[in-house]
């Protein structure tokens, strides 16, 4: 009993930290972007109840691709609800009523068409930005118009009234060509989350929708007091974007990101790829902090990124000993593709290839993981024992001839990305996802057999952009949209 209860007690203390959401800091509610949230009201049964929130009315301008934020300072009585926006505004909406606490108006976004390519008009906020909690700062990558052109400048703001902190925004351009890196901001896009970490700001850019230029996947450290560039890595070859919603993934010690297609390399040179990074960003070629699937050439030809999702840091039980490390990641090719953390493996150096959707995979996965399992849930526009628009939980085990099988597949209408509740970790799981750019509505899954718990009645929405995800707190959960954000409660 004794060597059960300890092993068990070594798996909890290598999980993710999950805890109830007093605050959502960053893209998933944590570094390792699992998109997992303990909201200990939000039972089964009562997963049947949430409703809109009518009380919240919200008005913000302009498009709003990126995640909302939730920050409540100690002592505070409310909480704020932190929303960016693709016009450049910033806003800290009331919890409960949606009244504007604070606004802020950046330098202006970019129209689309000053830009040579994209899809996004105007440009300006998309990734998600990420808070300090330690110092109460929002940080941001806003695309904006200069008197030079396009440029991305990362911004600080106090959360206490957005205003903007001493010596900030920085030049992204201007920073890394004072260390010779070649960086323009009007083919590099910044569609993925920043993420804080060891107090460093990290951030990573792609190309635009259209893959115009010359731009290359580059990952970009910032020290953030005085702002200054401390280091920055990009793909050998041109291409190799870095645009997965979550952006940057982290196991506590090491950094993970996943790259897209490159352009006219003959040898490998960083695409295609799940890439291990840690702090100072030095650059290696080793197989075990690399990874490609060996076809990594004809997914360049056929533009079928292996970066349409995040790579996601896992630890999966074993029966007996440490918890298996593991990296999964979704391509554009359907597959979802396992590998050991520790040897990421190099090229073809996979642990698994498991086909698990007959289309591409681009919006963010979430995990739901306890001591005895753990299961990642993804949306995508058909494949796996569905046809259509549906959300696929898979299973992943540490090792066997499977280690990655198809748990449920459930349609919905939409193409947003989903999250995970339970009430205390592992009891009433739940997958809740936005039908954007479908129904717009809110759905609700059991996370362990795929039965609908809600509906969506009641919570139509419009505005929603594809990707859109979900903001959980301990009593709403909020959707941002077009020119406003919705709110809907739960609870006893």
């Amino acid at each position: 009993m004794r060597t059960r209860l300890w092993i068990a007690a070594a798996f909890l203390a290598c999980l993710p930290s999950i805890s109830v959401a007093d605050n959502v800091v960053t893209y998933h509610n944590s570094i390792h972007r699992t998109g997992a949230y303990v909201l200990p009201d939000l039972t089964l049964a009562a997963a049947a109840k949430l409703h809109r929130d009518n009380a919240f009315k919200a008005s913000v301008s302009g498009h709003v691709y990126a995640q909302p934020l939730y920050w409540k300072p100690k002592g505070a009585k409310r909480g704020l609800v932190i929303v960016a926006s693709e016009s450049n505004k910033v806003y800290a909406l009331d919890e409960a009523s949606g009244a504007i606490v604070w606004q802020r108006a950046l330098a202006a976004s970019v129209p689309l068409n000053q830009l040579p390519c994209g899809n996004i008009d105007p440009d300006g906020v998309t990734g998600t930005p990420v808070i300090d909690p330690a110092t109460g700062v929002l940080y941001l990558d806003a695309l904006t118009t200069t008197g030079n052109g396009p440029r991305h400048m990362v911004y600080a703001l106090s959360l206490a009234d957005g205003t903007v902190v001493p010596n900030w925004p920085l030049d992204m351009q201007a920073a890394l060509a004072t260390s010779g890196v070649t960086f323009s901001s009007s083919i590099e896009g910044e569609r993925s989350a920043l993420l804080f970490f060891g107090n460093n700001l990290y951030i990573n850019y792609g190309g635009n929708f259209g893959d115009c230029g010359s731009y290359r996947g580059t990952v970009v450290q910032l020290k953030t007091d005085p702002p200054a560039l401390a280091a920055s890595w990009q793909t050998r070859a041109n291409g190799g974007g870095i645009w997965a919603q979550g952006g940057i993934a982290g196991d506590g010690a090491a950094l993970f990101v996943t790259t897209g297609n490159t352009f006219g390399a003959t040898n490998w040179s960083d695409g295609e790829g799940i890439i291990r990074l840690r702090p100072g960003l030095a650059h290696s070629t080793r197989d075990k902090d690399n990874f490609a699937p060996s076809n990594w050439k004809a997914l360049d030809n056929s533009d079928e990124d292996l970066g349409g999702t995040e790579a996601l840091p896992l630890d999966v039980a074993v029966a007996q000993g440490a918890p298996a490390k593991r990296v999964i990641a979704f391509g554009k090719d359907g597959n979802a593709y396992l590998v050991d953390r520790t040897n990421l493996g190099g090229i073809g150096g996979a642990l698994a290839v498991t086909k698990v959707s007959n289309s591409r995979i681009i919006t963010a996965p979430a995990v739901f993981q306890t001591q005895s399992a753990t299961m990642v849930a993804f949306s995508n526009s058909g494949g796996g024992n569905c046809s259509g628009s549906n959300i696929t939980m898979l299973n992943v085990a540490a090792g066997g001839s499977t280690p990655v099988t198809v748990a449920w597949c459930t349609a919905y209408n939409g193409a947003g990305a989903p999250i995970v509740t339970t009430t205390d970790g592992a009891s009433n799981p739940i997958v809740w996802v936005a039908g954007a750019e479908g129904d717009n509505l809110l759905h609700g899954f059991n996370a362990l057999n795929g039965q609908v718990v809600f509906s969506g009645t009641g919570t139509a929405m419009s505005g929603l952009h594809h990707f859109a995800t979900i903001l959980a707190t301990k009593k709403r959960f909020y959707v941002a949209a077009d020119n406003t954000v919705y709110a809907f409660a739960f609870g006893r």
